[in-house]
């Protein structure tokens, strides 16, 4: 066998090895990262979100039933102020309504002490009985309606006052939920040791009001623009109002995976980066990350937010931002290039 032969057999395996390792380095590097694709059947490890598929269902039930809770306990507080005028309405009603009542009331014995009979005994011929008939018949009519007009008022004020002291009952229970729900989420995540207190100077800041999202109809109906799957029309109103306000770097929603919103339509992953999703974020691009997560916190209840997760933190509507990195230790599952939303 020729010597160039033996020589090549023998770099084959040695040439191999490099490739994969070559493969291996390549797809670990930081400007290349990118959240994680699905995970293998059965794995409970980090699914791309930053935590367990545990921990991501819990803070999902704990996130959705308080913006839930928290939107009835909205409509109940607006019904207790609708149903406060309401009774305030019917009580300017009422003294004008018992002053009517007797006056008619007074009218009616002006032809003296005896009442109506004595009104019409006394009449001197047919055609001052017919008057004091008609007059007597108008007075009682207009009686009848005062009196029908009053007890209405009445019974409409009980109404009003009976319905706000159910608005009040449900307002307590709606408070209770979110509690509830809030602790839920945070005992979630001081399970997986997270979840301490992680707040900035810089949060908070003003930014764009967002338009409200679609009330009805959050099954993955929409088409992603972003990919080829589907979104929920909350989650397309979301992208749109966030574009519509600037923005506009790379961003991918949809995904196939085995726990989160993502495959659900619910979620988009927000580019730090105006190509792709790079290493840790600094400078501008750190800047636009915290703009853009502020967005979305400043607009929670008008696009119906579950959580927002940048930069080794995560945003809960319940209990503010709190830690939380990923188990990969990378900038996807740290979140550290890429903002996520995740949408009721």
């Amino acid at each position: 066998m020729p010597v160039q032969d033996q020589t090549a057999r023998r770099l084959a395996p040695l040439l191999a090895v490099l490739v994969a390792v070559c493969g291996l380095a390549v797809a670990a590097t930081p400007a290349t990262a990118a959240p994680r694709p699905l995970a293998a059947p059965g794995d409970t490890g980090d699914d791309g979100e930053g935590g367990s598929k545990s921990l991501v269902e819990q803070l999902e039930a704990a996130s959705s039933g308080f913006v839930e809770a928290k939107a009835k306990l909205k409509k109940s507080q607006k019904r207790q102020t609708d149903l406060a005028a309401e009774i305030k309405r019917l009580d300017a009603a009422l003294g004008p309504q018992q002053k009517a009542l007797d006056e008619i009331a007074q009218q009616a014995y002006t032809s003296g002490r005896l009442g109506p009979m004595s009104a019409l005994i006394t009449a001197n011929s047919s055609d001052t009985f017919l008057d004091r008939a008609e007059t007597l018949a108008t007075v009682a009519a207009q009686q009848n309606a005062a009196i029908a007009d009053l007890k209405e008022t009445r019974a409409a004020q009980q109404r009003a006052k009976i319905a706000i002291d159910q608005a009040v009952r449900d307002e307590q229970t709606q408070v209770n939920v979110m509690a509830k729900r809030k602790a839920q989420a945070e005992a979630a995540l001081k399970k997986a040791n997270q979840g301490a207190d992680a707040s900035r100077a810089s949060d908070g800041g003003g930014s764009a009001s967002a338009d409200p999202a679609p009330s009805a109809g959050n099954g993955c109906t929409e088409g992603d623009p972003t990919t080829s799957g589907c979104l929920t029309p909350r989650t397309l109103h979301a992208l749109e109002q966030a574009r519509s306000d600037g923005f506009t770097r790379f961003t991918k929603c949809f995904r196939e995976q085995n726990s989160g919103e993502h495959p659900k339509g619910r979620a988009c992953d927000f580019s730090a980066e105006k190509g792709t999703f790079g290493g840790d974020a600094t400078g501008g691009d750190r800047t636009y990350g915290d703009n853009l997560a502020n967005y979305f916190i400043n607009n929670a209840d008008e696009l119906h937010v579950l959580y927002v997760i940048w930069y080794r933190r995560i945003w809960l509507p319940s209990s503010g931002w709190k830690s939380y990195s990923g188990a990969g230790g990378d900038p996807s599952s740290d979140h550290t290039n890429h903002v996520h939303l995740s949408v009721n």
